[in-house]
């Protein structure tokens, strides 16, 4: 059995509105030969005459009457599924996002990120989780609607990003540390003990790049995941932390930071998600929050 064109659900439904080929043409913007060949396509598809002539007029059989309504409803509810999405009303919002993150993300943004939320959307919930590596299944499945990333050649292809804010590393120790006496020279950075921040394990990384280009080395104590982590560990000991400095801004608010005595390059925190999110109303206005509250200046040291 062949499949039905299912354009003739259309032309069905406004000929049984209107009860005449010439007006139902005139509607549809057909000519009434056009119209013609239609309900004969009709009649042919359904077995049956559907509208027949009474008088000067038409009238609709039973079994167009049987389907008007029926047919009146399967166009509607096709054209809703085509139209745009329409602006959603966040008050009356319930969902749950869920964003994959490296450590001290939440601790930094994640009181205003949430904050907004609930002033717009109290009814949308987040679920957090720590980023331990760089793969994008998840949000490929659809287990994680938004990570945060620095996107480099590891970073997936078919993702979707967009910047959030420029970060730099800086060092930080605790109060009172000999190096937040006076101003820190290169040497006096590298002759510390240090604490070495990597997602993957390594113990040398762009700060040790640069300092062998002066000559320097330094000497690392511990190797951790966070950033959290890291200056919980310089709070309470005279081990140096480097860490990006937008990204622990509060983290760090009772230490003494200082600006790093040699160049490193700058980079860029972004936000990833799959594209088949892209379009998503919500989605959208989620990412819009999460751009909104990562947008501050980085205040300088």
């Amino acid at each position: 059995m062949s499949t039905p064109d299912l354009n003739l659900l259309v032309t069905l439904d406004v000929l049984l509105s209107e009860g005449s080929v010439a007006r139902a043409a005139r509607r549809l913007r057909l000519s009434p030969s056009a119209m013609s060949r239609a309900l004969a396509r009709l009649r042919e598809t359904t077995g049956d005459p559907l509208l027949v002539r009474a008088g000067r007029g038409l009238v609709p059989t039973p079994r167009a009457l049987e389907l008007r309504e029926q047919v009146s409803q399967l166009v509607q509810d096709a054209q809703a599924a085509l139209r745009p999405s329409q602006t959603p009303d966040l008050r009356k919002l319930s969902r749950t996002f869920t964003l994959r993150t490296r450590e001290g993300f939440v601790e930094n943004f994640g009181i205003d990120l949430i904050a907004r939320i609930s002033e717009q959307a109290p009814g949308v919930r987040l679920h957090f989780l720590n980023k331990a590596d760089k793969d994008s299944t998840a949000l490929r499945e659809g287990t994680v609607d938004l990570e945060t990333a620095v996107v480099d050649k590891d970073t997936s292809p078919e993702l979707r990003t967009q910047a959030l804010f420029t970060d730099r590393l800086i060092g930080v120790v605790r109060a009172g540390h000999p190096l937040s006496q006076a101003e820190v020279s290169a040497a006096g950075y590298a002759a510390g003990g240090h604490i070495g921040v990597s997602l993957r394990g390594l113990d040398h990384g762009a700060l040790d790049q640069a300092l062998r280009s002066l000559n320097l080395t330094r000497q690392i104590a511990i190797t951790i995941p966070g950033f959290a982590t890291a200056l919980g560990l310089a709070r309470s000991s005279d081990l140096i932390a480097s860490v990006p400095e937008r990204y622990t801004t509060r983290l760090r608010a009772d230490m003494h930071s200082f600006a790093l005595p040699f160049a490193v390059p700058a980079f860029t925190i972004s936000m990833l998600w799959h594209p088949r999110m892209d379009a998503d109303p919500v989605h959208r206005w989620f990412r819009g929050c999460l751009r909104e509250v990562c947008s501050g200046k980085t205040v300088k040291i």
